[in-house]
């Protein structure tokens, strides 16, 4: 069992040597004055004044781009939309691309271009954000949860078998915090089953499952581009695929079931099949053509920023860092996503330790996936959905309850209850960056008793 104290070679194998003053005999103090030594929050002095890194970050060749598509008149979807699409294709690996209007709109098109619907069930994650079972529920379809990894916080592959019913359609793994879900067997299971596999990799741009880029691993993969997102352009989304077959029918639902492509019906008038609205802009995807040229560069600086805070802090009793399978061969660190175990800092609650790093200077959010300690699992529109009309008729009562007896995930749950997370453009910055954020949690450790 680990000790509650750090050992002085772990100490100094860990700590900055700005924030080394000395090791007495009595145990580890690591700030060299008193006053420098108490926790802000009881009054002392933070470890950091300074701001993180900003994000968005925009230069001159942004808003060049940006006021030659308003100049140009064409603020709807335009030519340089398309110039978008075959360019990220081209970077992502895929054949196929379409520009949406948003993450969540790519998700919803993409179920729609598979033929999932009323009566279906895809099996996800209850661990990501609201956005991937509001796609799923928007075809009438039911989330049908697995349970979690818990090391690496991606759906758990092996709980997903006994799952599968005989209206079960498709996998939707989450690409959570910019990490990868196990797609050797999600693809595997797929197979044996005959489902069709989206995925979700809106946190995820950039990261790689045995060298190839996420997205371009299943029958769909879908990405967001909103603000907070590591490639952005305020608000947008993307599909890439393989099968213009079914990229056409993604376009024509996106367009208002306007045709496009030998493979669209073209002789029941201009709108052959249902669609929406889910068109980018032309201002929006100029924005994108220039940001993507950063891309690259800004998540090797987050991997090694994420990397050398790993290093840091992972000795740090009750500290547990979110882990990647060995197959991960690039993460993207949209967040960098750690466990807190209280017990550890002498039972401190979650919240009282946020509100100490805080003070330290070093923001912190309670983690993806928990609003008020709640996973997606069990948020209120699960429910207020089941007793929707449309829910109602397409579902026997008899299915619904046994939904909802079926709808538990002990590991997503104390996940949310320990869950943490660094924003991602905090990894944007420098190496002294990640020495205040574990000097802080350090710095806190070593003070456990005086918040208790």
């Amino acid at each position: 069992m680990k000790k509650n104290n750090l050992t002085r070679r772990q100490f100094l194998g860990t700590a900055s040597a700005g924030t080394i003053a000395a090791v007495s005999s009595g145990g580890i103090t690591a700030y060299g004055n008193k006053k420098a030594g108490e926790l802000a929050v009881l009054g002392g002095n933070p470890v950091r004044t300074k701001r993180f890194p900003s994000w968005p970050i925009i230069d001159e060749t942004d808003e060049k781009s940006v006021l030659s598509a308003l100049r140009s008149g064409r603020w709807s979807r335009g030519k340089l939309v398309t110039t978008v699409e075959e360019r990220f294709a081209e970077l992502m690996g895929s054949k196929y691309c379409l520009l949406t209007g948003s993450g969540t709109q790519a998700l919803n098109a993409a179920l729609h271009a598979l033929g999932i619907g009323a009566g279906d069930e895809v099996l996800t994650t209850p661990y990501t954000f609201v956005a991937t079972v509001d796609a799923i529920l928007l075809e009438d379809a039911l989330p049908v949860f697995v349970d979690i990894d818990p090391e690496t916080f991606q759906i758990n592959p092996d709980k997903m078998e006994e799952k599968i019913t005989e209206n079960t359609k498709a996998i939707l793994p989450v690409h959570i915090n910019g990490g990868v879900a196990n797609m050797d067997k999600i693809n595997a299971i797929a197979g044996k089953y005959n489902l069709k596999v989206i995925e979700d990799a809106c946190q995820a741009i950039f990261a790689e499952w045995r060298g190839k880029k996420v997205g371009t691993l299943s029958d769909l993969g879908c990405f967001s581009f909103q603000t907070s997102k590591n490639l952005t352009c305020g608000e947008g989304g993307v599909i890439l695929g393989d099968d213009e077959k079914v990229i056409d029918r993604c376009y024509s639902f996106h367009n208002f079931g306007r045709p496009r492509g030998k493979y669209m019906p073209r002789d029941r008038g201009g709108h052959p099949i249902l669609g929406t609205k889910y068109r980018i802009s032309t201002i929006h995807a100029a924005l994108l053509d220039t940001q993507i040229y950063h891309v690259e560069e800004q998540t090797e600086k987050r991997s090694e920023n994420a990397d050398y805070l790993t290093s840091r802090i992972k000795e740090i009793p009750g500290i547990i860092p979110r882990k990647d399978y060995k197959e991960t061969t690039r993460t993207a660190y949209y967040k960098y996503a750690l466990r807190y175990k209280k017990e550890q800092f002498n039972g401190i609650p979650r919240e009282k330790f946020l509100s100490a790093l805080r003070a330290e200077g070093i923001s912190c959010s309670w983690g993806l996936g928990v609003i008020e300690g709640l996973p997606i699992n069990k948020e209120g529109l699960i429910e207020e959905t089941l007793n929707s009309k449309s829910f109602q008729k397409i579902y026997s009562k008899e299915r619904l309850n046994k939904y909802r007896e079926q709808n538990h995930c002990p590991e997503c749950d104390q996940l949310c209850e320990e869950t943490m997370g660094f924003s991602g453009e905090f990894f944007i910055g420098t190496k002294k960056d990640m020495d205040d954020i574990a000097d802080a949690i350090l710095k806190i450790y070593e003070n456990r008793d005086k918040l208790v």
